[in-house]
């Protein structure tokens, strides 16, 4: 019955507009719920969703619902950071400002801090009266990288320079800049069983592949969300984009996001306590643990047939898992399914040109997340300006496969050594995905 179940399930979400393998990327694809919500799940999606989109205003406002902006923030709705549901992408030069980027701020030391003055994000807006914290400036540098039948790829390395800064000087700071990403999928990811993220660590690996569940807090909770990992569960990663992003309070984060260093920011008014309410932050989790993930496209074309063989052939299936399973979840259509992420969302060393040196929790300043690769093939088509990897520092997947290092570098190697016809078939691959 349970399998019988499961096919229904896949045919119908095949059934439906928008689900079938498409020929074209349609820019809302990111946006559609799983098939199967009932009436009163489809209205709460829908709020869910709602808040999603909103545009937060500064306090004290009419409607009080959803006011609440800053004092200091970087972007004003969620769908700024994550355009359509999809990936944002870095700024092309000093001269572009960030927009679906931001910085993560840490001081040196065991175990790092929040910068005393700048706390651990850099909030480069600010409300009338509080002036925001200052800007950071992305400055590429390139180098090539010659390929084993003389393919020469371009790749860019991204340097950070802090102007403006309103708060006095930043001084030494470990900084991360990450890039939004897209967010289709997460109630699957969010309902994986820490039982099953523990086996997967202990799995025997080859070509140097670990693993390691980052373990967060005293009670030692799986993280799942986060580029590090850093998050055991989707509702905290929300709550806590609302709270350093827009600088919007919840249960989960009830203080506003101002450091004793800026007086201004502290005596500003609130929109509420808390301005997010607990019924807000469940329609919103929800909706984001309720979205579909992205289709698979063209799966019976050869090139893609072959491009699969190559990637578990190249050693890319031991970090990128093609499939997991849900374990048991209060949400009837995230319970206990498998599902095809292509993410272990354990941590893996990635190698000293990845690293951004700033360690979190169990994650060192070299480790990141195994990011799901599923929607990956139609990022582009959503966002133009899309980048890959944490700091979108790669314009192709290409580039992003040519930046493995560390626990990755087996799989780069072979990639790069292969002629241009087998590199295609595995970048066919990937972007049927």
């Amino acid at each position: 019955m349970k399998i019988r179940l499961l096919l229904a399930g896949a045919l119908l979400l095949a059934a439906l507009p928008g689900f079938a393998e498409p020929s074209t990327v349609d820019r809302d694809i990111l946006t559609r719920p799983l098939p199967g919500l009932n009436d009163e799940e489809l209205q709460r999606f829908l709020r869910g969703r709602s808040l999603f989109r909103q545009s937060w205003v500064i306090a004290p406002a009419s409607d009080t619902e959803v006011d609440g902006l800053g004092p200091l923030y970087n972007r004003i709705a969620c769908i700024s950071c994550h355009p359509r549901n999809g990936r944002g992408g870095a700024p092309s030069g000093p001269q572009e400002r960030m927009q679906s980027m931001l910085v993560r701020l840490s001081v040196p030391g065991s175990p790092p801090r929040p910068h005393p003055v700048y706390g651990d994000q850099l909030n480069e807006e600010g409300i009338p009266g509080v002036a925001g914290e200052g800007r950071a400036e992305v400055h590429w540098q390139t180098q090539n990288m010659t390929l084993a039948d003389g393919h020469v790829v371009e790749l860019r390395i991204p340097e950070l320079r802090f102007v403006e800064l309103a708060y006095g000087n930043i001084g030494p700071v470990l900084v991360s800049p990450r890039v939004g990403p897209h967010v289709a999928g997460l109630g699957l990811l969010n309902a994986v069983d820490a039982r099953t993220l523990a086996a997967l660590a202990r799995e025997p690996k080859t070509d140097g592949v670990t693993g390691q569940v980052n373990r967060l807090g005293r009670q030692r909770l799986a993280g799942r969300f986060g580029l590090k990992a850093n998050t055991a569960d989707l509702r905290g990663q929300i709550a806590g984009a609302f709270h350093g992003d827009m600088s919007i309070t919840s249960p989960l984060f009830p203080r506003e996001n101002c450091t004793p260093a800026q007086p201004a920011c502290r005596k500003a008014p609130n929109g509420g306590q808390p301005e997010l309410s607990a019924g807000q932050l469940d329609d919103i989790t929800f909706y984001v643990a309720h979205l579909a993930p992205p289709p698979r496209r063209n799966t019976e074309v050869p090139e893609v047939k072959r491009g699969e063989t190559l990637f578990t052939a190249f050693g890319c299936a031991a970090c990128h898992r093609p499939t997991l399973h849900t374990g048991k979840s209060p949400h009837r259509l995230l319970d206990r399914r498998p599902f095809s992420p292509y993410t272990d969302l354990l941590l893996h060393d990635m190698g000293p040109a990845l690293a951004d040196n700033r360690p979190d929790h169990a994650a060192s300043g070299r480790q990141w997340r195994t990011a799901p690769l599923w929607g990956i093939g139609m990022l582009a088509a959503i966002n133009e300006n899309v980048g890959f990897l944490h700091d979108g520092r790669a314009r192709t997947i290409e580039e992003a496969i040519l930046w493995h290092g560390g626990e990755g570098e087996a799989a780069r190697r072979r990639y790069s050594e292969a002629d241009a016809a087998t590199r295609r078939d595995l970048i066919e691959f990937l972007n049927s995905l």
